[in-house]
């Protein structure tokens, strides 16, 4: 019988060499894939850059008329001012709040100035005055942040939470995750702001809200008497402990002595004053809370920055006509001369 022989180390390493070269070849075709794509990108940038140099008169002074009309068009168009303010909403009037500055946009796309006249209680004319309205969450910090996820972990399932990093949370959050929210307006009209605030605060109320205040204050209306009731019967025992106070120290400590020759002292009555006094001041301090909760939070927000008298003025990137068209027309001419180039090759091309 015939046995295959085993093969010599020489034949190994020559089969190790041609992998190598097999290997650095297909190195080689990537790399030349990749400088072939970088040259024919630096060829159409010198070529465009050709174009502009050979045609540098014509390029410029279209860019320079361009620039005047984009100029002279944003002169013509009417101001733009901006204004924000700062609320905190509570009961989750929020999401009446977000509903509501939909609405309004709605509204202002419709065209529907006399609802939006009675609602801010202004002008029709103030009315058509406004730009728009939006709402954003409002400045926080790392620590807002932190908060927010620890109890976002716990409206979730545990195994779910595992899944859910900070970064994820910070990045995928609604707009509802937040407690103070940003509320900007931008109206051709730069005096208005102050009007409109008034319609906003009215938006936070609805019935949703108003059910939820009226249940945290029944809860605070039972706490509270809950906490009244402990505070009495720590007080009534307390006036047992000093009356027995009182009648120990009318009386001096007696002693005896049995046949055995021991003597006995009366013991005094063993009372727990300072426990007592250390739970009464826990329990006027738990009182003080819920007073102190009922008068932060009478009301559905509270208003941490109002609208200043005046807006700022307001200049959006896309409306810079005169930075824009230039731009616009410089891109345009070198593709044109780009395009040229392209259509004499393909004309003089001879396969």
């Amino acid at each position: 019988m015939n046995q295959e022989a085993p093969k010599s180390p020489q034949n190994e390493e020559v089969d190790l060499i041609q992998i190598f070269k097999y290997f650095g070849k297909f190195l080689d075709r990537i790399y030349n894939f990749f400088k072939s794509i970088f040259k024919g990108f630096l060829s159409i940038i010198i070529q465009i850059i050709k174009a502009i140099i050979d045609n540098y008169k014509i390029v410029f002074g279209s860019m320079l008329i361009a620039a005047v009309i984009g100029y002279g068009l944003e002169k013509t168009k009417e101001d733009v001012y901006l204004s924000k303010m700062l609320v905190k909403p509570y009961f989750d009037s929020k999401f009446q709040l977000v509903a509501n500055i939909d609405f309004y946009n709605a509204l202002i796309a419709d065209k529907d100035y006399s609802q939006l006249q009675r609602i801010f209680n202004i002008s029709e004319s103030d009315a058509e005055k406004i730009i728009d309205f939006e709402i954003h969450p409002g400045p926080e910090n790392e620590n807002d942040q932190i908060a927010q996820y620890d109890k976002f972990l716990k409206s979730i399932d545990s195994l779910r939470a595992q899944e859910v990093s900070f970064e994820n949370f910070i990045e995928n959050r609604s707009i509802y995750s937040g407690d103070i929210f940003e509320i900007s307006v931008k109206s051709h009209k730069k005096d208005i702001f102050r009007s409109l605030e008034v319609g906003l605060n009215s938006t936070f109320s609805n019935a949703y809200s108003a059910k939820k205040m009226k249940k945290r204050d029944s809860i605070l209306k039972i706490e509270k008497n809950r906490i009244l009731a402990s505070l009495e019967e720590v007080d009534s025992l307390k006036k047992v402990y000093i009356g027995i106070k009182k009648e120990e120290s009318k009386s001096d400590r007696k002693s005896f002595s049995t046949q055995d020759g021991f003597t006995y002292i009366e013991q005094r009555t063993e009372t727990k004053e300072y426990e007592l006094i250390e739970k009464q001041i826990k329990l006027q301090q738990d009182l003080s809370a819920l007073e102190t909760q009922k008068v932060e939070e009478d009301e559905f927000f509270d208003t941490l920055s109002s609208f200043p008298e005046v807006g700022a003025k307001y200049v959006d990137l896309s409306e810079r006509y005169s930075i824009i068209f230039p731009i616009l027309i410089f891109i345009f001419l070198s593709i044109l001369y780009l395009a040229k180039k392209i259509i004499r090759y393909v004309k003089s091309y001879e396969v």
